[in-house]
């Protein structure tokens, strides 16, 4: 009987185990999704802000065809 129930103790520890580490593979696999979308998030602030100094840069140009087009 001693043996039967250190089987049962035996078994909910690797139940436990296999638990933790599928909890473990779970995050990691979560963990790299997140790294994924945070450089997927950073390449996209990137292209804003070249976008955002592109526009800076046509709106100076805008501002000065609009003096040409009042002068003339």
């Amino acid at each position: 009987m001693a043996s039967r129930s250190t089987n049962t103790q035996t078994g909910m520890g690797t139940s436990r185990q296999s638990m933790a580490t599928s909890g473990s593979a779970v995050k990691a696999r979560q963990l790299a999704q997140l790294h994924s979308q945070l450089a997927q998030l950073s390449a996209n602030l990137a292209d804003t802000e070249n976008l955002l100094r592109m526009t800076s840069v046509q709106a100076e140009c805008m501002r000065g065809l609009g003096s040409w087009h009042g002068g003339l």
